[in-house]
């Protein structure tokens, strides 16, 4: 077809010529998010550029991610509506229950709605859910429990001579889940005859052999493990390489068993014939505790069963509770709406708009409102957003409640000194500490955190503005593992030249020792923590400049240098009191560097520049 295809992540970043020149451009609906609020007026800007719009997975609308779409499709229907110039866009769900809603949602007619039903399936599927009963709470009997009924459903299809895919919750549980099954194997001499493996046959000879010499030069040791008991893991944890060799070793058959979590449903092909979702308790952060898996994982994770090239059909098994199985089958047969999170980002998502000029009144604000999936969904099951059906009768466009929401928003993002919210006129005007926040993609609460700490502290430390850009709220996913603890420890003692308190009980505590590694260059050996790691420094770089820009709006000169040096380091990987040298850490011994800093702080190090 002679097309011009480029990737746009943060894992791949284009030049503005690159980007321009792609027919097609493959991206995240952040990174598409950030291109347009760049966009403006500009007729040339990669964003207006746009003809064809395409979003898959949509029912992601329904995950936190989802406010991002919404935030996306609004302003790209009110801008065709603005430059009378049409823009097409296509989306599609293979796991979405009110698919009308959101055709709705995306205006798309009724000649443009498609719905093909489980008849339409290439390869027919086979569902089997079985709940556990245990006469004690302990959990550790449960889990065994559930991994005998695992492996029957694992050794059932092996003896047919299929591949089978595991499904568990945590990343460390992907290696627990392998261990028991080789275990119960070896109990029940079926290790050899059925789960080792020499792969398919071909002209290269057995896959097995020739992925040996790769499995052995892996870091990662659980890799090398399970390979000769014929399973593989394969969690968001594992470096790049560890997780392309397993997904290879998968496909060519080296490997019969994969045990996995749910990232490997989403975005990557890698079907098998069987597929086992072994337990339904998930961690909620927000929550502080475990919850139901969601209907549309399972069903996302039960579509990876059956391959339409070589099957003529699929299995896919769900081992749960007895109480939880009750729950699924009855969401299975009653399929829940998929509801709007936009309100949780409402206040982000309006800084946006006001920034880039589509909003400048309270009055376009609830407009603009109105062509979210939030708003579909408020007309349409208003009680689970607070509104009651009397309201809805009085107000059907709920142009009320919606003006609610607006100001609500609009007085937190004035308070965070974000945009100017005139209250008589209902006029808002954007201020310098929005449009960085806006053009760095910076939460509000993070924002709200900054001006705090920074107005109760008018000359901070380099260690102080150090943890502060860890304190943003970009960083509260980054969860504290109890296996991890002794690594982070070794990492403070011998890569962290600022004080971390001990022991870490804080995601900012974490993020801080590991930012601090990262540019010391520190040797990481978990890779929990170097997949922590890289989305820490892949963030705090972003962080770090806003915030040195946020400064400058402030004539903050001293905050502003110290917040400048810190996002070089981070950018350059080198510390501002060590040599530039360093760059050439292959040319010189260590010694050197050592010598050279030590007389230039004075042999004490860096409290020397603090």
């Amino acid at each position: 077809l002679r097309l011009i295809v480029r990737e746009l992540t943060g894992d791949m970043q284009l030049t503005r010529a690159e980007a321009g020149a792609a027919n097609i451009l493959v991206t995240t609906p952040e990174k598409w998010d950030v291109v347009t609020r760049k966009s403006g007026n500009d007729e040339n800007s990669l964003g207006n550029q746009c003809g064809l719009l395409i979003i898959d997975e949509v029912h992601l609308l329904a995950d936190e991610r989802g406010a991002v779409i919404e935030s996306v499709v609004a302003r790209l229907h009110r801008l065709v509506e603005s430059r009378q110039r049409q823009v097409r866009i296509v989306g599609l769900s293979a796991t979405l229950p009110n698919y009308k809603d959101v055709a709705e949602f995306l205006q798309v007619p009724k000649t443009g709605l498609f719905f093909f039903g489980p008849e339409h399936r290439p390869v027919p599927l086979q569902q089997q859910f079985i709940g556990t009963t245990t006469k004690t709470r302990d959990r550790w009997i449960q889990i065994q429990k559930m991994n005998k009924i695992c492996y029957d459903v694992v050794i059932d299809s092996l003896r047919r001579g299929y591949q089978v895919m595991v499904f568990v919750h945590s990343r460390k549980g992907t290696g627990e889940t392998a261990s028991a099954l080789a275990e119960l194997a070896q109990e029940n001499d079926t290790l050899e005859a059925y789960f080792v493996t020499k792969g398919k046959e071909g002209t290269n000879g057995d896959a097995h052999s020739r992925y040996k010499d790769r499995v052995m030069k892996s870091r990662n040791k659980e890799v090398g493990l399970h390979f000769p008991n014929g399973l593989g893991i394969h969690h968001a944890g594992m470096l790049r390489g560890d997780r392309k060799l397993t997904e290879q070793m998968f496909n060519d058959g080296a490997i019969k068993i994969l045990c996995c979590t749910a990232t490997l449903a989403w975005g990557i092909n890698l079907p098998a014939h069987t597929v086992v979702i072994k337990g339904t308790e998930v961690y909620n952060p927000e929550k502080g505790g475990m919850m139901d898996l969601s209907i549309l994982d399972v069903q996302q994770i039960f579509g990876r069963a059956g391959r339409p090239q070589f099957d003529t059909s699929g299995e896919a098994t769900l081992i749960t509770t007895y109480d939880a199985m009750q729950r699924y089958l009855d969401k299975l047969v009653r399929p829940v709406p998929i509801e709007s999170n936009f309100i949780k980002q409402l206040a982000d998502h309006l800084n946006a708009e006001v920034v880039g000029g589509t909003v400048t009144t309270i009055e376009e604000a609830v407009t603009w409102l109105t062509y979210t999936y939030l708003h579909v969904r408020m007309t349409r099951n208003p009680l689970a957003y607070g509104i009651s059906t009397d309201q809805l009768a009085d107000d059907p466009s709920l142009r009320t409640n919606c003006r609610e929401l607006v100001e609500t928003a609009a007085k937190l993002l004035d308070k965070n000194k974000m945009i100017r919210l005139h209250t008589e006129s209902g006029n808002l005007g954007v201020v310098e500490m929005g449009r960085v926040a806006a053009h760095f993609y910076i939460q509000a609460e993070s924002v709200s955190t900054f001006n705090e700490r920074l107005e109760n502290d008018s000359s901070p430390s380099d260690e102080k503005l150090t943890h502060l850009i860890c304190c943003a709220s970009e960083f509260e996913n980054v969860r504290i593992r109890q296996e991890e603890l002794d690594d982070i420890d070794t990492i403070i003692a011998k890569a962290c030249p600022m004080k971390v308190a001990k022991p870490v009980h804080e995601p900012s505590d974490k993020a801080y020792a590991l930012l601090q590694a990262y540019i010391s260059r520190h040797y990481i050996r978990s890779f929990t923590l170097i997949s922590d790691t890289n989305y820490i420094a892949q963030n705090a770089c972003r962080v770090s400049r806003a915030m040195f820009e946020m400064c400058l709006k402030r004539n903050d000169a001293g905050s502003a240098v110290k917040l400048l040096r810190i996002a070089k380091s981070i950018d350059k990987r080198i510390w501002w009191f060590q040599t530039p040298l360093r760059f050439f850490e292959d040319e010189l011994k260590s010694n050197v560097y050592l010598a050279l800093e030590s007389r230039q702080a004075g042999g004490q190090g860096y409290d020397t520049f603090d």
